[in-house]
């Protein structure tokens, strides 16, 4: 079965100001909520980091300790504001990082990444640069048919997705590969000179590189 996931690709990420490591960073939150447990933005900043931990690790066993400590940290941010898109975002990141190392957890978990996904949408479409949009695209595009699975549908959450944040290099690098998908080519190659042509966002360099790197293989297949 292809992987559910979700997060093949990460999220938009803005680069941390000072340069430090997710692991420095989610250290020093760790210690930040044991001084202040009912802290909203400690909370969701602590899922975040742990989902970057997750999605970088080599190792099975901490990114799955990660993505698990990942989702604990969502849902005490949700308890504490249920009305804010942040908690919401990356409660299904970090299920979307434990769908791509269990097969299981994908099956149990993809209806919740849509629900949360769309809930984020429902409370700001904006937020991470259209990047719910991009989640939702993936759910759709790499579910095999029998769990909901429809390209159309992908192309279709991609393309609104560029609408809120066109300069979202992962999103224009998803909709080619959907595109090519559907066997239509030349949108595919359009997308992935969009991609090659645009000038990354410095707080975004990382993820624009990873974005190049992926549409030039993706190319490789349309020759």
């Amino acid at each position: 079965m292809s992987q559910i996931a979700t997060h093949r690709s990460p999220p938009r990420r803005r680069r941390d100001p000072d340069g430090r490591s997710d692991c420095r960073s989610r250290t020093e939150l760790h210690q930040a909520q044991l001084v202040d447990p009912g802290n909203f933005d400690i909370a969701w900043r602590l899922s975040k980091y742990n989902y970057y931990l997750g999605s970088h690790s080599t190792d099975d066993g901490e990114k799955e300790k990660a993505y698990r400590e990942g989702v604990d940290a969502a849902k005490l941010a949700i308890k504490m504001a249920d009305g804010k898109p942040h908690g919401h975002f990356w409660l299904a990141a970090n299920y979307g990082g434990s769908a791509e190392i269990s097969a299981l957890a994908g099956l149990a978990e993809v209806d919740e990444i849509r629900e949360e996904m769309e809930k984020v949408i429902k409370m700001d479409n904006k937020f991470e640069g259209g990047s719910a949009y991009m989640v939702l695209g993936q759910t759709y595009l790499e579910a095999p048919l029998l769990l909901g699975g429809d390209r159309q549908k992908a192309v279709e959450y991609f393309e609104k997705g560029l609408k809120i944040g066109p300069g979202n290099a992962m999103l224009h690098y998803h909709l080619a590969e959907a595109y090519l998908s559907l066997n239509r080519k030349a949108e595919a190659r359009r997308q992935i000179d969009t991609v090659f042509a645009m000038k990354p966002d410095p707080n975004y360099l990382p993820e624009y590189n990873d974005a190049v790197a992926l549409a030039r293989k993706l190319q490789e297949k349309l020759k």
